[in-house]
């Protein structure tokens, strides 16, 4: 296993032309499908690359980050490669627009909107209170590794690349109860990726979409595919665990709502994203 497992998955060949290719191992999938989160990851990879790529030394635009992507989810890809096609829109000083298709065979997959900015690095004007504040900075002792013989560890794969510890006292679908459409856990990237930070910036974005379908804790099982994601990145992550909250206000019959409020080791909110999804046929 690679050090730094996530730094591989958005590693870019670039082939001229804003055209970028990328290699996603079978870790980062869920089922036999690619997990949704890596793939915006990817997306913002490949933005990233291109608006630097288009910077000629510009070390503001070089210092930006994906503050915000949204992405359309219209086929679901294998492991294995893929190609970005990526179109800069806008070249500003402090805002910057890309436009990125990830495709398979010829097939696109992902269309995604990447904002690109400075992230927040001041101390926030306002924060709203939240259930995710009682959160400890590191795992409890409910917390269950998502890893082994864990029964989601043969459907998440993701956690073979990173360190997912889930708090099995929101989990109630873990011992067949039922609650509210909330799950908590926490998620580190390995200690050589959460040390790049261009890397951190990819896993925490990759990070809002790392839960479970919280319809579990419903009693709704089975594929709950993802429509469409927007995840913004508020800050960089300080290094350490990341506390996550996976919440839905509305599960209706046909579509439902996942929110992710995401916190890092000090306590700030670096990530916030909210998703469409189907209900589980």
């Amino acid at each position: 296993m690679s050090t730094s497992p996530f730094r591989d998955l958005n590693r870019l060949e670039s082939l001229g032309g804003g055209r970028f290719r990328a290699t996603i191992d079978p870790i980062w999938t869920i089922g036999p499908k690619v997990h949704g989160g890596s793939m915006m990851a990817v997306c913002a990879a490949a933005a990233r690359a291109a608006l630097r790529d288009n910077a000629s030394g510009n070390d503001g635009v070089r210092a930006m980050q994906p503050i915000a992507v949204s992405a359309n989810y219209l086929a679901a890809p294998d492991p294995g490669d893929v190609d970005l096609a990526v179109t800069v829109q806008k070249q500003g000083r402090q805002v910057s627009l890309v436009d990125v298709e990830l495709s398979q065979a010829g097939r696109i997959a992902v269309r995604a909107a990447v904002t690109l900015g400075i992230p927040d690095g001041d101390v926030p004007a306002f924060v709203s209170t939240s259930s995710i504040d009682d959160m400890p900075a590191e795992p409890s002792e409910h917390a269950a590794a998502v890893e082994g013989d864990h029964p989601m560890a043969q459907i998440v794969h993701v956690g073979q690349g990173c360190d997912m510890r889930i708090d099995t006292t929101s989990a109630h679908f873990l011992t067949g109860a039922q609650g509210e459409p909330e799950v908590r856990m926490w998620v580190r990237a390995r200690s050589d990726d959460e040390a790049d930070v261009d890397t951190a910036v990819l896993f925490a974005i990759m990070a809002g979409d790392i839960s479970a379908p919280v319809t579990m804790n419903r009693g709704l099982f089975g594929w709950a595919p993802t429509v469409q994601l927007t995840t913004y990145l508020r800050r960089l992550p300080a290094p350490g665990w990341l506390r996550v909250r996976a919440s839905s206000d509305v599960l209706g019959s046909t579509w439902f709502e996942e929110d992710h409020d995401i916190l890092d080791s000090t306590g700030a909110v670096v990530v916030q994203s909210r998703q469409l999804a189907m209900m589980p046929r």
